[in-house]
C-alpha cells in the first residue's frame, strides 16, 4: 500500500515538473525574443533573461534526473 502512494505521488509531482518546465520554457523565449528585440536593453532585463534561463536549465535538468519523458500520441 506504501509503495502505490509514492508512485502516484511521484507521477503527481512529475507532472507538475512538465508544467513548470514547459511555463518556464515559454517564458524564457519570450524574454529572449524581447532582448534581441530591443534597440538598447537594460542590464537589469538583459540579467532577468539570464535568470529565466538559468531557471529553465535547472528544470530540465531536474526532469533529466528524474528520466520524465514525454509521451506523445
Amino acid at each position: 500500500m506504501l509503495f502505490r502512494k509514492k508512485k502516484w505521488l511521484r507521477k503527481e509531482f512529475d507532472h507538475k515538473l512538465l508544467e513548470q518546465l514547459d511555463s518556464m520554457k515559454r517564458n524564457w523565449n519570450n524574454q529572449k525574443l524581447l532582448v534581441e528585440r530591443s534597440f538598447d536593453p537594460s542590464e537589469e532585463f538583459i540579467t532577468e533573461a539570464k535568470i529565466s534561463e538559468a531557471k529553465y536549465f535547472f528544470l530540465f535538468k531536474e526532469a533529466k534526473h528524474r528520466k520524465i519523458t514525454i509521451k506523445t500520441k
